[in-house]
């Protein structure tokens, strides 16, 4: 696949994610939302549940590979990539890299809480990581949502 090819289904996958984390929006959560692709299939779509269960682990990634890992009917999503509309924190990226995820592609980045800062090397080793795709909207949309709540 040529570089070009690359970035068209990088930016075809990330709008799902987008729609994933519009649902989180709408539903008053921080407004990350995910999807897993595999052989050239999305697997599984998530986005974050934390309010709605009440539960600080319910990340859309961890909510991803989980659903994924239950798709496949194992724990580990080698040849799989993880489009997430923002830069996974240490938590998420720890479970990315136990999951043995191949490749993540994420939309902007968390200056904040984002795993690059504190634990750059949580990722698996051979994990390829592409971020910036369609960033601006991933941002604009996180923008908007704290916005709302000030």
């Amino acid at each position: 696949m040529t570089a070009e090819e690359q970035q068209k289904e990088d930016e075809m996958y990330m709008r799902k994610a987008l729609v994933e984390a519009e649902e989180a929006f709408k539903a008053g959560e921080i407004p990350v939302g995910a999807v897993i692709v595999c052989k050239g299939r999305i697997i599984s779509r998530a986005h974050n549940l934390t309010e709605t269960l009440n539960d600080v682990t319910a990340h859309a990634e961890m909510q991803a590979i989980t659903s994924a890992a239950n798709m496949l009917g194992g724990k580990y999503l080698t040849g799989c990539t993880l489009y997430v509309t923002v830069e996974p924190c240490v938590m998420c990226a720890g479970a990315i890299g136990w999951a043995q995820v191949s490749r993540v592609v994420y939309g902007a980045p968390d200056e904040k809480r984002g795993y690059k800062k504190t634990a750059p090397g949580a990722l698996h080793p051979k994990a390829e990581v592409t971020c910036g795709v369609l960033g601006e909207e991933c941002a604009l949309l996180m923008k908007n949502f704290f916005k709302g709540l000030r």
